[in-house]
């Protein structure tokens, strides 16, 4: 049986995923800009409103508001183990798949990614429209393991292999760049 990925990580981005429009497929990306209360440039959940973002965007499910989703590689690797459902990390439809960080205990809570600031908000819960987009069974699948929205705080450039550490209460306000795993990818964001 496979161990639990350590609380405190550190984590890493495994790949990273943006989606032009709601309901269209994501691709992959070597880096992502993230604007403070705006999102990642290029994706669906990017605000590009005038003045701050709502809180709300209407009623129901899709009603919460976040600029950026986070899923494990663990939970996308137990759902395969477990239900038999394997899917490529540009199919769950979230932004970041992480390795070596557990995303819930984060919800609350800030965390680093290169030079980016990230507050979780709340858990990314599996939904229908998933489901349907994707394929049956992801509901009971990723129940409770489906992920994190989060609000970007510090804004700058995201990258594959870029380190995620949970910052403690009182660094929040000075927190200095994690080094990346990464070499600097090439000017071509788009990946295959």
């Amino acid at each position: 049986m496979a161990q639990a990925p350590p609380l405190h990580g550190p984590g890493r981005v495994t790949s990273l995923h943006l989606a032009a429009r709601a309901g269209e497929p994501t691709f992959r990306v070597a880096r992502a800009r993230a604007v403070t209360g705006r999102g990642l440039e290029g994706d669906r959940n990017y605000w590009a409103g005038e003045g701050p973002r709502p809180r709300r965007r209407g009623t129901g499910r899709a009603s919460g508001v976040c600029d950026v989703t986070l899923i494990e590689a663990e939970a996308l690797e137990a759902l395969a183990r477990e239900h038999g459902i394997t899917l490529a990390p540009a199919e769950c439809r979230r932004n970041l798949v992480c390795r070596d960080i557990r995303l819930n205990p984060l919800v609350d809570q800030e965390f680093q990614i290169g030079t980016v600031i990230l507050r979780g908000l709340k858990l990314s819960e599996p939904c229908a429209r998933l489901e349907q987009l994707v394929r049956p069974g992801l509901i009971r699948g990723l129940l409770h393991r489906g992920g994190l929205r989060a609000e970007v705080v510090r804004g700058g450039t995201i990258r594959m292999g870029d380190r995620i550490l949970p910052l403690p209460q009182d660094a929040r306000q000075q927190a200095p760049p994690v080094p990346s795993l990464a070499r600097e990818p090439s000017t071509q964001w788009r990946v295959g």
